[in-house]
């Protein structure tokens, strides 16, 4: 297995262009099963998660081409079955978005429940939801998820909680339903905005898609030969602002939507870290004193939880003591012990994080557990005193692209090593 190796207290200096969206692209590539065409997605990140769905799609008949590294073609015309069953479902909660695009297309499908991190309890209740409004009829069984309709039909659907999965899973399903469907306390997250505009592209009749009430009317067909860009993935480029910010650094964090780090720039400036916006990029340079702040994770705009855990490494180098709640995720602390390992001043109760500043991090042997604490681990191994080794690094690969280069073109002393 491959580990990290991180010599600490180097500070981040230069410039950094941030990839694809891993969580757009993951609703993008299966809404081209809707379509029964060609298609180019263009900025599709190279990552782990995407090459498992990549093989999943291929198992149900879809055809890849490799422009490039970051450019695909997909082809969907010889796409034959509805049943997504494959052993590598339970390493991607992504696939879940499976079932929204089978459904439409075949009127039916087959998933096994979806795998991904363990951030405690994920229930996809709101999708199942979703799917019987419209006119599906949903069985849960040996642990799939098996679905039938005898036609789609549109409906007025109100999410309980705002779901980002729901949102994506029911506008996939809607779209070539018959008759208008309106999703009520939709989530907004920019890549449901990216995925309507791709399906918009194709065809589709989406409106509202990054407010609170989406409205789709169905189509009966969609048409392909379109080319779609993939919007910058805004937890790389927060993770990378947060990191620059940490190790005193300066650097300009290219291929962003400023307006998508909103919520992250204003915690950044409220605890002292200059921040520079541009058109299309944001400049980092960390001042030495750092203010204590508050952080409360909520569904966009408010502040992402995928940058809960590298932010709570940066409130280790404030002043006083701050807190971080999560809102989202009701397990979302368990790297936390991770980082008590390097000499952390943490302490958790229930959804909160009481975080000391000035606690002087010392390099150690420490796990990745998910692929956002893999981040917050790179980051606290990036401020530690010493050599700090990091394990279950397919974390950071399922959703991060070459991580490990990124960091060493800022200046780092990282580097990526087998055991074999």
């Amino acid at each position: 297995m491959d580990k990290l190796i991180i010599h600490g207290q180097k500070r981040l200096k230069g410039e950094i262009t941030i990839s694809g969206a891993k969580n757009a692209a993951l609703g993008v590539l299966p809404a081209a099963l809707l379509l029964k065409d060609t298609c180019t997605i263009e900025n599709v990140p190279d990552i782990l998660d995407i090459a498992i769905l990549r093989k999943i799609m291929g198992s149900l008949g879809a055809r890849f081409e490799d422009i490039d590294a970051n450019t695909l073609k997909i082809d969907t015309r010889n796409v034959n079955s509805y049943r997504a069953t494959t052993v590598d479902m339970h390493r991607l909660r992504g696939s879940y978005y499976l079932m929204g695009a089978l459904l439409g297309r075949f009127k039916k499908a087959v998933v096994t429940f979806p795998g991904g991190c363990n951030l405690g309890t994920r229930p996809i209740d709101q999708h199942i939801k979703g799917f019987e409004s419209l006119g599906a009829k949903v069985e849960i069984e040996h642990g799939f998820i098996k679905m039938s309709a005898h036609k789609l039909v549109g409906a007025s659907i109100y999410l309980d909680v705002v779901s980002v999965g729901a949102t994506i899973n029911i506008m996939l399903a809607a779209v070539k339903a018959e008759g208008v469907t309106t999703i009520e306390n939709a989530a907004r997250e920019p890549h449901i905005v990216d995925i309507a505009n791709f399906l918009n592209a194709l065809g589709a009749d989406i409106k509202g898609a990054g407010t609170d009430i989406i409205r789709i009317r169905g189509v009966k067909e969609l048409k392909g030969n379109v080319t779609h860009s993939i919007i910058p993935d805004q937890i790389e480029a927060g993770t990378f602002m947060i990191a620059a910010a940490a190790t005193k650094g300066d650097v300009l964090v290219k291929n962003v939507i400023p307006k998508h780090m909103e919520s992250l720039t204003a915690k950044l400036m409220e605890m002292n870290v200059k921040v520079e916006e541009f058109d299309d990029s944001i400049r980092i340079s960390s001042r030495e004193k750092l203010t204590k702040i508050n952080i409360k994770t909520l569904p966009y705009p408010g502040f992402p939880t995928d940058l809960q855990p590298p932010a709570a490494v940066l409130l280790l180098r404030a002043d006083g003591t701050s807190t971080i709640t999560e809102g989202i995720f009701d397990s979302r602390f368990q790297y936390i012990e991770e980082l008590r390992r390097m000499g952390a001043k943490i302490r958790v109760e229930g959804r909160m994080a009481v975080i000391e500043g000035r606690s002087k991090l010392t390099g150690a042997p420490i796990k990745a557990l998910d692929l956002r604490a893999g981040a917050a681990c790179v980051i606290a191994g990036l401020i530690a005193e010493g050599e700090t080794e990091i394990t279950n690094v397919h974390y950071i690969d399922r959703g991060s692209e070459k991580m490990v280069e990124k960091f060493q073109q800022l200046g780092a002393d990282i580097n990526r090593v087998s055991d074999n």
